[in-house]
């Protein structure tokens, strides 16, 4: 069972996280980024089974510059409702990575630190990559990072794509790979959240074959 706390970031600001103890010895740790869904029951959910599998793992809270304790589920209010958050969260994105930092700083004392996210946390797990001292980044389906497509990861890093996902283009994908060969780019037979077993593009399959790569990339950083 994890544990709601509060981070301080460099600026002052306060923000929520929920944080999970490693479960046996532990490996390191693991920022998990949220979708645009906020820091809701299928994040918490992630944030445990990496704690099951020995990493100490906190969920930021990334929306509460906007908002304290947003959540929501996946229904198309609740989509609309968070895209607004999102788009507020693009608007400053120096608070975003200094949240980020803050979630590092709980965490960092088991040594490596790793990062996923997915949708919009996917994007963020690219800056991150890119920006901070971080020793493995796994993105899923992160639309918006061909715009930062000149920044380079610093650390070992691979993202997840889904062929059938409307939201963001194979074209652009392709520009991600051939930009960056360092990145293992993988593409699989699904959808947008293709990773949450809480909404109906669930794919067992392609959950399955992308967390065995994001753990195996984990457990050798």
């Amino acid at each position: 069972m994890g544990q709601d706390i509060t981070l301080t970031a460099s600026d002052g600001h306060k923000l929520g996280a929920y944080l999970c103890e490693a479960e046996g010895e532990c490996k390191g740790s693991v920022i998990v980024v949220q979708e645009i869904f906020g820091v809701n029951v299928h994040i918490r959910d992630v944030a445990g089974r990496y704690a099951a599998l020995g990493y100490k793992t906190i969920a930021p809270a990334l929306y509460d510059r906007q908002e304290r304790d947003f959540e929501t589920g996946y229904e198309p209010d609740d989509i609309a409702r968070g895209r607004d958050f999102k788009a507020g969260a693009n608007e400053n994105l120096n608070g975003v990575m200094a949240d980020m930092d803050a979630a590092y700083a709980a965490v960092s004392d088991m040594g490596k630190v790793a990062v996923t996210g997915f949708c919009w946390g996917g994007f963020v797990v690219w800056l991150a990559a890119c920006r901070m001292n971080i020793q493995a980044a796994a993105g899923y389906y992160g639309g918006g990072i061909i715009d930062f497509i000149d920044e380079k990861p610093k650390c070992p890093t691979i993202l997840h794509f889904g062929e059938r996902d409307h939201s963001i283009s194979l074209d652009d994908v392709d520009v991600i790979a051939n930009s960056h060969p360092d990145v293992a780019v993988n593409i699989y037979e699904a959808d947008h959240g293709f990773h949450c077993d809480m909404r109906e593009s669930f794919d067992p399959r392609a959950a399955n074959i992308a967390g065995m790569r994001t753990i195996r990339l984990f457990d050798n950083m």
